[in-house]
């Protein structure tokens, strides 16, 4: 199991931007396909992003594609998440965790617990 602190989290005018992080520990961080997740108020957790151990394969929810980049670094065990252009409904909680991709959808992986999260609010 993955214990993770995600970070970075803050208040933005639309069109800025934010770099999150998400530092893990517990297990070995680069065996895991990493993944970023965000809850907004009264709606479900969705999976936005999701990258393999050795960075070959990314993938991202059609609402976040092309403004938001996925990367990680192994060494550091430390996930990120450069994330631009931003826009009022990207104000969520943002997570990491273990992911998995089935079909079109990101999926959490065997998440027992989650991180406490940070929080993004973007004001128009």
């Amino acid at each position: 199991q993955v214990q993770v602190a995600e970070s970075g989290g803050g208040l933005v005018q639309a069109g800025g931007s934010l770099r999150l992080s998400c530092t893990a520990s517990g297990s070995a961080f680069d065996a895991f396909t990493m993944g970023w997740f965000r809850q907004a108020p009264g709606k479900e957790r969705e999976g936005i992003s999701c990258i393999t151990r050795n960075s070959a394969s990314k993938v991202y929810a059609d609402s976040v594609k092309g403004r938001f980049t996925i990367s990680r670094d192994n060494a550091k065990n430390t996930l990120y998440l450069q994330m631009t252009s931003l826009k009022p409904e990207d104000t969520a909680k943002y997570y990491c965790a273990v992911c998995s991709v089935l079909g079109d959808t990101i999926r959490a992986a065997g998440v027992t617990r989650w991180g406490q999260g940070t929080q993004v609010t973007v004001s128009s």
